[in-house]
């Protein structure tokens, strides 16, 4: 990204990454990483992804995108995995709408990011955008951080047996 795309990323997300309900999301875990942390590479992607497609809205995408997971853990503490992926889409827009006032282009695409699974239809190409970054990010976040950290343990496992047979 050059320096121009840097400065011009950071100005889309600048108030909402520095707002304190968001930055409780860096004490999130998400995919091996922070929530706050995901949220930005995703934000990034679609960034880098939408300036090249010359997206008529990208300042908008890029709001949305950053705010696609914008929920605590403790608010669907009483639903099982299955439900969370369900639910959290509506809970993340329900709180961009209350902190960030995000119109109806990016409430769809926060609620659809979790596309096909999700409660609603992507209605803009942008919605539609943000799901396939936010999987692709994920993907990328489990191997690199997740799969890492089960070798580790296994790792250490298996040195500890080895060591307690000597």
């Amino acid at each position: 990204m050059s320096r121009t795309d840097k400065l011009e990323f950071c100005n889309l997300i600048d108030n909402i990454i520095n707002n304190d309900n968001f930055k409780a999301l860096d004490n999130e875990l998400h995919h091996g990483i922070s929530r706050y942390d995901h949220s930005i590479r995703v934000a990034k992607v679609t960034y880098f992804v939408g300036k090249r497609l010359h997206l008529k809205k990208l300042d908008e995408t890029v709001k949305a995108a950053v705010l696609h997971d914008y929920y605590l853990d403790k608010d669907l503490a009483a639903y099982n995995s299955k439900q969370k992926l369900r639910k959290h889409p509506d809970l993340a827009c329900s709180n961009a709408i209350k902190d960030f006032k995000v119109g109806e282009f990016e409430q769809n695409i926060i609620k659809t990011h979790m596309f096909p699974i999700c409660n609603e239809l992507p209605k803009y190409k942008e919605s539609y955008l943000v799901s396939l970054m936010d999987k692709g990010v994920a993907a990328y976040e489990m191997y690199k951080f997740k799969f890492s950290l089960v070798f580790t343990v296994w790792a250490l496992f298996i040195f500890n047996m080895i060591t307690l047979q000597k």
